[in-house]
């Protein structure tokens, strides 16, 4: 049987789950966040320098931690979902949902024969571990979960069709790009964007959707939490180094040098 999807599990008892953005594409750095205690890991391969060898190493280092490894590919190609599947991924998020009928094709893509087109090569899939998971044709499907992202106007204007669809069991909420499309970039924290994402969230839980975003502070955590989201991304593991070297160096700037052997 293909192995349980905890996530999609947990998401459908509404229980909280809170994740960590991964941009570094590095397996060491993806295994010391696996072991911090997140529900969570997004692997990004939209914004991040991945491509299916470096995810797949990912994928192998945080095998042996409990937290559920999430991929973002690039686009909803049926071609790359087939991909992100067959190596591991149980749960993708999709960026830059826009219609009804693009979430249709990307459950389709999800989905094997009768009920989609996923490609069938269980012989050479590391999620069929190479054909030795007897049952996984029958019991795939029921273990994907499919999120869609919505960041753009159109996504906007098309929100309670595409959270209407019974195959999609989630939406994400990408304030940044929403906010640029929106005529507020770089503000997502603009009391306009605020109450738009608080109306999208409860939009999409009046269809039945758990709903995601990403929170870079506590004051977003809070909104998110507060609106209704299910799953929240609490950072990234870009901008905990970057914010972390630099207040090391600001730190250590403000201390005196010990004066020379010269000096004293």
């Amino acid at each position: 049987m293909a192995m349980a999807n905890t996530f999609k599990q947990a998401l459908a008892r509404g229980q909280r789950q809170i994740g960590l953005w991964q941009a570094l594409a590095n397996p060491y750095t993806a295994e010391i966040c696996a072991g911090a205690g997140f529900d969570w890991l997004l692997f990004d391969g939209e914004h991040a320098p991945n491509d299916i060898p470096t995810l797949l190493a990912q994928l192998q280092a945080v095998a042996p931690y409990a937290v559920h490894p999430i991929a973002r590919p690039p686009v909803g190609d049926a071609v790359l979902v087939k991909q992100y599947l067959d190596i591991g991924f149980q749960t993708l998020l999709i960026p830059f949902v826009e219609s009804a009928e693009q979430a249709r094709d990307l459950v389709r893509a999800t989905r094997y024969p009768p009920a989609g087109v996923r490609g069938i090569g269980v012989g050479l899939s590391r999620a069929a571990r190479w054909n030795r998971v007897a049952d996984y044709l029958e019991t795939a499907d029921a273990e994907i979960c499919l999120i869609v992202q919505i960041e753009s106007d159109a996504g906007l204007r098309e929100i309670e069709a595409i959270a209407a669809i019974e195959a999609v069991d989630a939406v994400f909420v990408g304030p940044a790009d929403l906010s640029a499309a929106l005529g507020y970039r770089g503000q997502a924290d603009h009391p306009a964007m605020i109450e738009t994402i608080s109306t999208m969230i409860r939009t999409i839980r009046a269809a039945g959707k758990p709903v995601g975003t990403l929170a870079m502070d506590e004051a977003g955590f809070e909104r998110a939490e507060a609106a209704g989201c299910t799953f929240i991304a609490v950072g990234t593991d870009v901008s905990l180094l970057a914010r972390s070297s630099e207040a090391l160096a600001r730190g250590r700037a403000a201390v005196p040098a010990p004066p020379c052997a010269n000096q004293r």
